[in-house]
């Protein structure tokens, strides 16, 4: 099944999407499902909620059926949360994650751990940062890293 370009999908829902103070953090197109799904944050206490994913799915429902990014063809949408454990991929999801603890798998050990956390206290383009419990301050290449994500603390 043919689907037009994410980027053109979420062009599109950005300009429903800014109004309702929702940010899209991905498309994401699955022609043998077929199926979009839509991940979305907001800057609010709790982040996205069920109510809140119902209330852009109704909002998306009929203008994405005109804007046709099918192409005519049948599709499932969804609208989800990015999740807790989502892998930071824009400049955004690490500044909004500065200053938080953070978790990152490295594609290979690094001082014998493949698994770091501690609070991330700079990024760029080329390393992240971070300082772990003892205050030491380690800067990881970001081409070394598998995944980074906000780490989940439970509370007791």
């Amino acid at each position: 099944m043919q689907f037009k370009p994410t980027e053109e999908i979420s062009a599109f829902l950005e300009t429903i999407a800014a109004p309702m103070g929702i940010e899209i953090v991905e498309v994401e197109v699955k022609p043998k499902e077929p199926s979009i799904t839509v991940y979305i944050d907001v800057e609010k206490e709790g982040g996205v909620d069920l109510d809140t994913c119902a209330l852009f799915h109704n909002a998306i429902d009929e203008p994405l059926d005109e804007f046709d990014p099918s192409f005519g063809a049948a599709y499932t949408l969804n609208v989800s949360s990015p999740g807790l454990d989502r892998a930071f991929k824009t400049p955004r999801d690490f500044n909004k994650n500065l200053g938080k603890k953070v978790e990152i798998k490295l594609y290979a050990p690094m001082k014998g751990k493949k698994l770091l956390e501690g609070t991330m206290v700079a990024w760029n383009e080329n390393s992240v940062t971070i300082e772990d419990a003892k205050k030491t301050t380690l800067a990881i290449e970001r081409n070394k890293i598998a995944k980074i994500n906000r780490a989940i603390e439970f509370l007791d």
